[in-house]
């Protein structure tokens, strides 16, 4: 279950999908409209993390190509949504690569950087949400999972109409609503991950962490900050 956490069920999808980058400075962010949630240090006490989220809320990245701004909808999916929310606020996605960009797919992020900080949140995992009324399309996002009620930190961003996730319970919940030209410039050369494709292997990323994606993967992109606005 561990080595196959966050493929998305690979297997059972990868067959019906086709497998596109120049830098920008990312604009300002704008003015926070809204408090953050308290960081709590280290990110060490996942459990400490539960603040409900409000109704919609606005999250705003700043990334090594540029800027995009996503919308989450808490009716969508509220366990998910509010995990985010907490996760946002902690500064949780402060230099995060997006180890995982398959071309035509989805790109993916959330192992952090610091192996006892992605160690503290391996058994965070949050009972699943009912897929509703929003739908897996294109600037859609949502929580990667293995299973039932094994969503923790990591999340995708549909680059395809990838509607048949749906029928195999991913909900999202939100979508980009600005910059979705900057994530569709995100490095897309490693593709999957190892041992399926040449990227990076996940069981590497978790254990040691940024060392190992700098080291051997140089060209990734990555979060810089988020930011709840």
């Amino acid at each position: 279950m561990r080595e196959t956490m966050t493929y998305l069920w690979a297997a059972l999808v990868l067959a019906t999908v086709g497998c596109g980058s120049a830098a920008t400075t990312p604009p300002p962010a704008p003015t926070a409209e809204r408090a953050s949630p308290a960081p709590v240090e280290g990110l060490l006490t996942p459990e400490r993390l539960v603040e409900q989220a409000p109704a919609t809320y606005r999250v705003y990245f700043e990334t090594t190509k540029g800027a995009f701004t996503v919308e989450v909808t808490r009716s969508w999916a509220p366990l998910g949504a509010d995990r985010f929310y907490n996760l946002v606020g902690s500064g949780f996605f402060t230099d995060i690569a997006f180890f995982r960009a398959i071309k035509g797919f989805m790109v993916q992020f959330g192992i952090h950087g610091d192996p006892k900080v992605t160690a503290a949140w391996h058994d965070a995992k949050i009972l699943d949400d009912p897929v509703g009324s929003a739908s897996n399309l294109p600037g859609y996002f949502t929580f990667a999972m293995a299973g039932r009620d094994t969503r923790t930190t990591q999340m995708f961003i549909n680059y395809a109409d990838n509607a048949r996730l749906d029928q195999l319970g991913f909900p999202p919940i939100g979508k980009v609503i600005d910059g979705m030209e900057v994530v569709e410039r995100l490095n897309t050369e490693y593709g999957e991950g190892a041992p399926r494709g040449i990227g990076p292997h996940q069981g590497r990323l978790r254990d040691e962490g940024n060392a190992y994606l700098k080291a051997e993967f140089p060209r990734l992109d990555y979060i810089v900050r988020a930011s709840l606005l």
